[in-house]
């Protein structure tokens, strides 16, 4: 483990292994540990995996402002920790979540310091021709009905539903878009719903353990969530900061992996063939459509993910 001040903000970092970086990106409500069964392997396979810890998360500095976390800053930390672990060669990024777009957008607003970049869950859509914001208001808020990204954007609201409780709700939020999770429709609620109404009660699963879940409830009993949840209050910030690469693609090799489970890899019904979509944007991207994984592809599936990814590094 090793804190690196990456210009604007100390990033905790998990680092194993010598050879070519490869920086890993984790999501909501994550922190490097999401990572813990693809370092060894990475590392193994004669890469520098660094997992890090995002800004707001476990022992990253936490700034407090919502404008801290816009895109922009968050991929000015990957570029300035690239410059500290590999000044003088690119580096390769692979991110899940919130992390895809993190790494995503970086890889195409700096292609100089990205050589190669994975996705995980969530596909490259290109620059947004609008703000997010507008296109679940138009389809959810409007309509009244709940989406997850409108409930976290008003600050102090989800922090206190998740403070409340950090281990239940980590376990009922990756649970619930598992692809362990029976077919049900809960996310299928009213305006006004809370985050957690409606969520299924907990199975055991064996990617989440007691030990697993142990880790999450002291990293965010310590963090508390007004840093991870800053990162959907930024939006509109996001779309007038990409606005400068509109038309752009990604020219890198890139990989994308998802699963068929997993609401966030068909952008919430709104695309039914997302490998196709990132070639549009991507053009030498490749990809992988998991059966029956859920949300938290690297945790559901550990071994065909770590097969696919250094497969993937091994040919860049």
């Amino acid at each position: 483990m090793r804190t690196i001040d990456t210009g604007e903000a100390s990033l905790r970092c998990a680092i194993k292994g010598d050879g070519p970086l490869a920086i890993l990106v984790h999501g909501f409500p994550e922190s490097w540990y999401s990572w813990r069964l693809q370092i060894g392997p990475i590392a193994a396979a004669g890469f520098t995996a660094c997992a890090i810890d995002v800004r707001g998360y476990g022992g990253s500095d936490k700034p407090h402002a919502v404008q801290a976390y816009a895109m922009e800053r968050i991929v000015g930390d990957l570029v300035g920790l690239k410059g500290v672990l590999s000044p003088n060669e690119p580096a390769i990024l692979i991110g899940h979540d919130w992390g895809a777009p993190i790494v995503w957008n970086s890889a195409l607003t700096n292609p100089e310091h990205f050589r190669a970049v994975a996705g995980l869950s969530v596909p490259f859509a290109g620059v947004p021709r609008r703000p997010f914001t507008e296109v679940f208001r138009e389809h959810f808020t409007s309509q009244g009905r709940f989406f997850y990204q409108e409930y976290f954007q008003e600050p102090g609201v989800a922090e206190a539903e998740a403070e409340g409780n950090p281990r239940d709700f980590v376990q009922r939020m990756m649970y619930s878009i598992s692809g362990d999770v029976p077919p049900g429709s809960y996310w299928d609620k009213p305006l006004g719903a809370t985050f957690l109404k409606g969520l299924p009660d907990p199975e055991p699963v064996a990617w989440l353990t007691e030990d697993d879940l142990d880790f999450y409830q002291a990293e965010f009993e310590s963090s508390g969530f007004r840093g991870p949840l800053n990162r959907y209050r930024n939006h509109e910030a996001d779309y007038e900061w990409l606005q400068r690469w509109a038309g752009k693609l990604i020219e890198q090799p890139a990989l994308f992996i998802g699963g068929t489970r997993d609401p966030a890899t068909f952008l919430f019904g709104a695309v039914e063939d997302p490998v196709a979509l990132v070639k549009m944007f991507a053009p030498k991207a490749e990809g992988h459509i998991l059966e029956g994984v859920g949300h938290w592809t690297q945790q559901e599936r550990p071994e065909e993910v770590n097969r696919i990814l250094i497969d993937w590094l091994k040919r860049l």
